[in-house]
């Protein structure tokens, strides 16, 4: 039997009921002030091709279920059904709990006479004057027919007002809770993902091969990686695996709510940016402007996604659809709670009229509506009539354009730009992604009469000429390398993947030398000279009434509080701040115990650079001071009070260092109203509490908490003095959504562990120990384990369970073979899957709960290589975003976008392995190296690099990049003006240069004279040398290769090889004596270069 869900049925209908008995307090909600009851009939089922009604919609929203041939009442302190027999059956289960009086009434079957249920509804009715019901809907069957005939019967005709109950279903309906938020969710995931990673691959295909395909079979073509479940056809997964989103998806509940739209300036009936425009039977054309259009419904909720793809555009048509994004990202900020649907449509025609206003009369009259169980929902069209007010969590599909547009040639065009966006307090989000960067929906083709010309964002002077637009190739838009329009005509033409990647590799390095002209134009030497390091000033004391009493006997006094030594010098004690200090020396001069204390200067050596700095390396130091004292345990005693002091400052130094970027965070606020959603029994890295104990994982309003088991708390904050104030004590670590920057899913295939991960924006403190450290900035942060500053935090759980029996106990009686072990490795297996899906259900409500401000990154084994970020080999992981490696400490999580450049090293045919260098764009930070990788990765390696956008180089040695980012931070500009990151690739241009021009070199034509000539010396050199080497081996064989030695023993074959030992001597020493000048020629010969191999 169907199982209803209890719950839901009465959370929504209590809210419904609630709002109801006092309407006037909420301004939404006055219309439910003309209506005594609402009555909802349910006619037989609707076609295929038959739009969802709202009374089904809505009944849909409140069973779950649609029930055909069904009768709601609902009135303030009653709910009443009627259904057939089996129907009232499952709507039994909502008297349980129910917070009013339920009736339900049950109608008699086809061949039984008619029930008491429709004149029982009626007499139910008659206490209600206003009924509201869905008034333009049409309903058939035999319910329908009989309710219609009893209610116009003439003793109930004019007893009921019938009202509208259309706008009071829309407003129930139009806020969404969580459960209909994560299927609008994965509707828009799948939109997305078919738009991406199927329409665009096949639209880049069509026009490369120029192909001439119908718009009705490109949008077939769509329809089918949905999967036909009637034709028992699955969806293609090699579209939907692409997608981080779509893990958990139940693709039976997945539908298409049209058939996808596909325009292009070959549709004969011209463009149409109506909801109820279809794909032709034309031929696409492969030119222009084309208009995709996809809607998808999962669990029945709707989203919908469109995009406009450019072909060649002119600089109108390009500057026209950047004007769309930018009209849309000024609708969204519109979008919000609060906001009124008509000042949503007045606010985006004012913003065209003061930026464009020549666009207003191509701006459709409204742009966007409500979705949910119904795909258009009419009473929450966007428009310049619409008064309603727009509530958090509903879900529109915005739907911007220009129609009848113009272009150069007078041709008409349209552009159209839709997402499924989702109203939040402040301002509204986008659900569907995709095709909002240049590179995504401009297209160009190259030309081979003209190479593509490097445009780096300044205008031309007005004297030069322009080249055509459709020639030339804009950084950012996708221009399709594989083919030019000659290589059309010539598929042998096409490219290599070495020289896609090398031409893509120029794109990014005039983009990179671009970026940094911009970036660094406004320095002067003067910005050179503020990057200069600030010069530290230490302070023992502020006055000579601030040194302590103890300085009165003229001794060596050392004063911990202000961190400083007190030296007797000519009478006069002089103090020195313990910074100044290198280090304190004692040892034994005759009698006496000297003490030495050396301080730091230009020239001692000693200590870090940024301590032997100087502000002034030309003034006179002090390098030490020498006492002497009868007293060996008074100088034995100053030495350790200034070695401990010194090794109290150095330390104060680096927690300071270390501190200097921890910022205040968010204070979290705790889920009120429903418990949050916890992950139980992981574990924390680093460990909290240095035990290995199982937490909770939970989700709160604006982050995510992780509560210890030992129900401690050990709230922590600095002040600007010198010392760590501890409050009261409580264990838990707070981490929220504004300081995260990344967030990782990394199952547990292949790996021991299954982790969420988070790396931070900004670090955070890690430690329990009650220390002291330097004034920092004054911060309220929740303590985690181990004093050091962390900025990445790991929660996991083991993939394996100890905790099973393996020996099988009694079913080893009864097993013989490998049974047992298979049904543990299937346990295993399961084990492991439902810990992947417990684990990306969580990520994926962290991701939720923070407004889609962190997305969930999962980690793509198969781009993995193996190389040395720290000290060991790990398996590096790229992401959608990032590089990382999380699977054991030390984590290494790098940003792409923040990477400026890579160097490939050490890449040479002879080695096993090459380095990987990666520059960061912030200059200050120090390169990171991965060291070590496979040369047999370098191909895999190359290919991703080039696929997230990132310029590398390659070199065979290693580079000393402290010294080059030295020379870089002193003058970015001047680096950049004198052609940035060239230098990496001028090595292997120059490679290539010299081996051409030695390959030139070999081409060469001897004398036929001089090689008989040479042939001749070289053949004489040797031909005394072969006959001898000759004679050798003949004398060999005729002593010893004659004889069997298969059965021979080890002494008699040790005698054979001494005995041919002594021969070979002896006839050594006779050709020595023979011709000792020809074995001194022998060798100058070689060193002379006339050897021959």
């Amino acid at each position: 039997m169907v199982e209803l869900n209890v719950k839901t049925f009465w959370s929504r209908m209590g809210a419904l009921l609630e709002r109801w008995a006092n309407p006037v307090a909420n301004v939404d909600w006055v219309v439910l002030d003309d209506m005594d009851a609402i009555l909802l009939l349910s006619g037989d089922p609707a076609g295929e091709e038959e739009a969802v009604k709202k009374s089904t919609a809505f009944q849909t929203w409140l069973l779950g279920y649609e029930f055909p041939s069904t009768i709601l009442l609902i009135q303030k302190e009653a709910v009443t059904f009627v259904a057939s027999a089996s129907k009232a059956q499952i709507l039994n289960q909502l008297q349980d709990g129910a917070p009013v009086s339920l009736k339900i009434l049950t109608l008699a079957k086809a061949k039984e006479p008619p029930s008491n249920a429709l004149p029982d509804l009626l007499e139910q009715l008659s206490s209600s004057k206003r009924v509201a019901i869905p008034q333009k809907e049409k309903h058939s069957g035999r319910l329908a027919t009989d309710w219609s005939a009893l209610t116009s019967a003439p003793e109930n005709a004019g007893k009921f007002d019938w009202v509208e109950a259309a706008p009071v279903l829309s407003l129930a309906m139009a806020t969404k809770d969580e459960e209909e938020l994560r299927s609008v969710r994965t509707a828009a995931h799948i939109a997305s993902a078919i738009m991406i990673h199927s329409f665009v691959p096949k639209l880049e295909g069509i026009l490369d091969k120029q192909n001439k395909i119908p718009h009705s079979s490109f949008a077939a073509y769509l329809e089918e990686r949905i999967g036909n479940p009637e034709a028992s056809k699955g969806p293609d997964m090699r579209v939907f695996n692409k997608s981080r989103h779509l893990n958990d998806v139940d693709w039976s509940l997945v539908e298409i709510p049209y058939s996808p739209v596909i325009q292009s300036k070959g549709t004969k009936t011209g463009y149409d940016l109506k909801p109820s425009a279809q794909s032709g039977e034309d031929t696409m054309a492969v030119t222009g402007v084309i208009l995709s259009s996809i809607g998808i419904k999962y669990k029945g909720y709707s989203a919908q996604l469109g995009r406009s793809f450019l072909v060649d555009p002119s600089k109108e048509q390009d500057g026209n659809y950047t004007f769309l994004l930018a009209l849309q990202h000024e609708v969204l900020s519109k979008m919000h709670d609060g906001a009124k649907t008509e000042d949503v449509y007045t606010a985006a025609v004012d913003y065209i009229k003061s930026k464009k206003p020549e666009l207003e009369k191509h701006f459709p009259k409204s742009i966007g509506f409500a979705m949910g169980l119904e795909f258009r929902d009419s009473q929450w069209i966007i428009n310049s009539k619409n008064t309603r007010i727009l509530r958090s969590d509903m879900i529109f599909s915005l739907a911007l354009g220009f129609q009848d547009l113009e272009d150069s040639k007078g041709k008409k065009y349209a552009l159209s730009l839709i997402d499924t966006i989702k109203v939040s307090s402040n301002a509204s989000v986008c659900l569907t992604e995709g095709g909002k960067d240049s590179k995504d929906f401009i297209f160009r083709f190259e030309d081979d009469e003209k190479p593509a010309a490097k445009t780096n964002g300044k205008p031309k002077s007005a004297g030069k000429s322009e080249p055509k637009v459709s020639n030339s190739v804009v950084v950012g838009s996708k221009v399709l390398r594989g083919k030019t329009r000659q290589q059309l005509l010539d598929p042998d033409a096409s490219k290599t993947v070495s020289a896609k990647i090398a031409e893509h590799q120029k794109e990014l390095f005039a983009q990179r030398q671009e970026e940094g002209i911009a970036k660094y134009a406004g320095e002067d030497a003067g910005a050179d000279e503020d990057r200069g390091k600030a010069w530290k000033r230490f302070q023992a004391y502020k006055g000579e009434m601030g040194l302590p009493k103890e300085v009165e006997s003229l001794r060596i006094y050392v004063d911990r509080r202000n961190q400083s030594v007190v030296l007797p010098i000519n009478g006069f004690a002089v103090p020195f701040h313990i910074n100044t200090l290198k280090n304190a020396v004692s040892s034994e001069v005759g009698d006496y115990m000297q003490l030495r204390i050396n301080f730091l200067d230009v020239g001692s050596g000693g200590g870090r650079k940024d301590e032997a700095s100087f502000e002034d390396p030309n003034a006179i130091f002090i390098r030490s001071l020498s006492y002497r004292s009868m007293d060996g345990h008074r100088v034995d005693t100053l030495v350790k009070q200034i070695t401990e002091l010194k090794k109290e400052a150095n330390k104060r130094e680096q927690e300071k260092k270390e501190m200097a970027d921890v910022v205040e965070q968010d204070v979290l606020v705790e889920m009120k109203g429903r418990r949050p959603h916890k992950l139980p029994d992981v574990f924390a890295r680093p460990a909290l509490d240095g035990k290995r104990l199982p937490g909770e994982l939970e989700v709160h309003a604006n982050g995510v908490r992780y509560q210890s088991p030992l129900g401690q708390k050990i709230g922590m904050f600095f002040d600007l003095g010198n010392n760590l104030n501890c409050a009261h004590h409580t264990l838990l670590l707070d981490l929220p959504f504004s300081n995260i920057k990344h967030l990782f899913f990394q199952p547990c295939d292949g790996e021991m562990l299954v982790i969420i991960h988070f790396h931070l924006r900004s670090p955070i403190i890690i430690g329990k120990k009650k220390t002291k450290v330097g004034p920092v900035i004054s911060c309220t942060i929740f303590l985690l384990w181990t004093i050091c500053v962390g900025q990445d935090v790991q929660i996991y759980r083991e993939a394996s369970d100890v905790q099973f029996d393996e020996t099988g106990n009694r079913k080893r009686k009864y097993r013989y073979g490998d049974e047992d072990e298979i049904e543990l490795e299937q346990t295993e297996m399961k084990r492991r899957r439902a810990l992947n899906k417990e684990f990306k259900h969580f990520a994926d409500k962290i991701a939720e709960g923070s407004d889609n401000r962190v997305e969930v990154d999962i980690p793509f084994r198969d781009l993995a290589f193996e190389g040395v970020p720290v000290r060991a080999s790990v398996k590096m992981q790229p992401t959608t975003d990032c590089l990382i490696h999380l699977s054991d400490p030390p984590f290494t999580v790098v940003t792409l976008a923040e990477i400026e450049i890579a160097s490939l090293e050490r890449v040479q045919f002879s080695l096993k392995q090459f380095d990987m260098v990666l520059i960061f764009k912030d200059f200050s930070k120090p390169p990171l190296h991965i060291n070590s990788i496979p040369s047999t990765q370098l191909d895999n390696v190359k290919e991703w690099l080039d696929s997230v956008d990132v310029p590398l180089a390659e070199g065979p040695v290693n580079l000393n990049w402290s010294q080059i980012m030295k020379t870089i931070n002193d003058s970015p500009f001047e680096f950049f003006k004198e052609r940035g990151w060239s230098f990496l690739v001028q090595g292997d241009n120059d490679s290539n240069a010299s081996s051409d021009e030695s390959s030139q070199e070999s081409e060469f034509e001897a004398d036929p004279e001089e090689f008989a000539a040479s042939s001749t010396d070289e053949s004489d050199a040797y031909s005394d040398d072969d006959a001898s080497n000759a004679s050798d081996d003949e004398d060999f064989d005729d002593d010893d290769g004659s004889g069997d030695e298969s059965g021979q023993d080890w002494d008699a074959l040790e005698e054979k090889a001494a005995a041919s030992d002594k021969k070979k001597r002896e006839a050594a020493r006779a050709r020595g004596s023979d011709d000792d000048s020809e074995d001194d020629d022998r060798p100058k010969k070689k060193a002379n270069g006339k050897s021959k191999r």
